[in-house]
């Protein structure tokens, strides 16, 4: 039983001495890397001292070869040429430019070199003085001396540092690239394109619509002009990429150049995002092709995490629908804040098990943090409320398939309908502090069952908010989610896996988007700065057109797929809004990113609700009930 043991302890000890030997065959060949630089500096400078010795000879006697020559015969020139080469051989030792320690050419070391060649020529030049014997050396060759050597060492230097920064395309089959945007960003991916010894593009020309940078070189390469020259810069140049260099580009300008670059036979590559290059400088490596995400038109939303981490930390926080895209993220951003306790409520254990995973790295379902349930069942929610007591509640359960629920529009009403007043009833009967209502863009103007039973949804949240003032009830409203389950992003991802072809429904649809993380956050903050009775919206810039989302996602792929326009969908809108036409929406006080609007509240008739058999009633029923011009109320007796 010990061999094996020791055999491994023993190719333990081997890997190790290796390794170590290999680090110190490493570390020698670095320390004999370093030596030959100084040595080739401490020559290099002794000859321009020498040589500048000669020109400063000369140069003092009119440029007379024959006063030259007798001067160079004299044992008192070459003291004074040692005295100078030897000084700077010693001060530049002492303060590190022999050693090492500076980048060639760099502002630091010409400092350095400017000081130490100042001190030599200076103590050279007060000793020539002092000692009174100049023997056919004039008093000013020190000074003049000096002056030259500076001069030339600090250009050779440049030079030097100019070759090494500037050897663009460092790969020998590096292709020719052009970069659009000669700001910040695309100065500072010039410049590391250029340094680089190992980059995969050699930047050939700059473009730029500021026609203030026209004919400006940066890293010597030229700005030529705006993107309306592009197809003919890329020919002249012979160049196969476009580097996009606009971090905060818009969308319609985004896809605007790249078609002019696709039509020029050009791939597109473009920077990240502005937050992604604050936390760095913009790394080369960091290029890449144009996502779904560079589409949204806008800035991600910044929020206060600050605030929304005091406002959950320490807190009972339960989120319905935790099973699904938002509220599993929602769960998980919710876990970094660190409640006091995080309910899980879904009716999908698989769900629920997916969201447990992602948070713990394990899933035993055995624990309190999953709560298996469904919304639909008023008595099982109450109950649940009333031992669990939850202080927050995110309520993100929802059907929100739209085709789907035009066929079964009942299905919207219990669920979207009802199962948000079972939440809201227990909510306020065990003395929840705030409820969050997580909306959709589709309850603004609603035209088919998913959106009127939304609508209705933040109608009766609304209601509570105003029969319940001591605590805080709010709706979150927002557009699609990219990647979320079921959305436009992962229908197209399996058409590309399967070879297309992609279908939507009209060339012009357009819809709102974010991210499932913005999505959240969005949540997240509306429960620490809305008021109660708000519906928060979010503001989401312009709406993106769903067939750049296809080609965006067509490019990304590589494959030749083609686009089917299938026709809109029953009570499918051409374009989605965020707000009601009878909503005045305000730029909240407390998130400059976030819109509030009201609601008018509703009370609902559950006896009448329940003598609902079919979903036609149903669709007439949630038709009628999306605006207050049928009122009926809500009493004990009813319930």
């Amino acid at each position: 039983m010990h061999a094996p043991s020791a055999a491994k302890s023993l190719i333990w000890e081997e890997s190790q001495m290796t390794s170590g030997a290999r680090v110190r065959q490493r570390g020698m060949r670095d320390r004999r890397t370093v030596g030959l630089g100084t040595s080739q500096w401490t020559v290099v400078d002794s000859v321009l001292w020498a040589a500048m010795f000669v020109v400063a000879i000369w140069l003092r006697f009119d440029f007379s070869v024959d006063r030259l020559a007798q001067s160079l015969r004299m044992g008192s020139a070459y003291f004074v040429l040692a005295a100078l080469i030897v000084l700077t051989w010693v001060l530049g030792w002492l303060v590190g430019l022999y050693r090492g320690r500076f980048v060639p050419g760099s502002v630091l070391e010409s400092s350095v070199i400017t000081f130490v060649f100042s001190t030599a020529t200076f103590t050279v030049f007060l000793g020539h003085i002092v000692g009174g014997q100049y023997g056919g050396v004039p008093r000013s060759t020190p000074i003049v001396t000096g002056a030259f050597t500076i001069l030339a060492a600090l250009v050779l230097r440049s030079l030097v540092r100019r070759k090494k920064l500037f050897g663009a395309g460092g790969t020998k089959n590096a292709e020719r690239a052009l970069v659009f945007g000669a700001g910040d960003g695309g100065m500072q991916l010039v410049r590391q394109l250029r340094r680089s010894e190992v980059s995969h593009f050699n930047p050939v020309g700059i473009l730029d619509d500021d026609a203030a940078k026209r004919h400006m070189v940066i890293e010597g390469v030229r700005v030529h002009g705006g993107r309306d020259i592009l197809e003919e810069l890329a020919k002249k140049t012979g160049a196969s990429t476009l580097l996009l260099a606009v971090p905060s580009l818009p969308a319609d300008e985004l896809i605007e150049i790249r078609d002019r670059a696709e039509s020029a036979g050009l791939r597109v590559l473009m920077l990240p995002p502005l937050d992604s290059m604050m936390r760095g400088r913009v790394a080369a490596d960091e290029l890449r092709e144009i996502n779904v995400n560079d589409l949204l038109g806008r800035k991600p939303a910044q929020l206060n995490q600050t605030q929304i981490a005091e406002y959950l930390r320490g807190k009972r926080i339960m989120v319905t629908g935790a099973g699904g895209s938002i509220g599993s993220e929602l769960c998980r951003q919710i876990s970094r804040f660190r409640p006091a306790e995080l309910m899980m409520l879904d009716r999908d254990e698989s769900g629920l098990h997916a969201v447990q995973l992602s948070i713990h790295d394990q899933a035993m379902l055995d624990g309190e943090d999953t709560v298996l349930a469904s919304i639909r069942d008023r008595s099982s929610i109450q109950e649940i409320f009333a031992l669990r007591k939850p202080q927050i509640v995110f309520h993100a359960a929802a059907l929100k398939h739209m085709p789907l629920l035009e066929h079964y529009p009942l299905e919207a009403l219990k669920t979207n309908v009802m199962g948000t007043l079972n939440l809201l009833e227990a909510a306020s009967m065990s003395g929840v502090e705030t409820f969050v209502n997580i909306s959709t863009d589709k309850a603004a103007n609603p035209s088919s069952a998913l959106g009127t039973s939304k609508r209705i949804a933040e109608r009766l949240t609304a209601a509570e908010a105003k029969k319940n003032e001591r605590a805080k009830y709010v709706s979150v409203r927002f557009g699609n989610v990219l990647g979320s389950r079921g959305s436009v992003l992962t229908v197209f991802e399996k058409q590309i896996k399967d070879g297309g072809p992609l279908t939507v429904t009209d060339p012009d649809v357009n819809r709102f988007f974010m991210t499932i993380p913005e999505a959240c956050q969005l949540v997240l903050q509306a429960a620490a700065v809305g008021s109660s009775g708000d519906t928060l919206v979010l503001d989401m810039g312009e709406p993106i057109k769903i067939a750049d989302v296809a080609k965006t996602l067509i490019e990304q792929s590589g494959k030749k797929l083609e686009i089917v326009y299938t026709g809109l969908r029953e009570n499918e809108k051409m374009s989605e809004e965020l707000f009601d036409d009878t909503e005045e929406p305000e730029v909240s006080s407390k998130h400059e990113a976030l819109y509030e609007v009201r609601v008018p509240p509703i009370a609902l008739d559950l006896m009448e609700i329940a003598e609902i058999a079919d979903h036609d009633e149903a669709r007439d029923w949630l038709a009628s009930h999306a605006y207050p011009s049928f009122e009926p109320y809500l009493t004990e007796s009813n319930r």
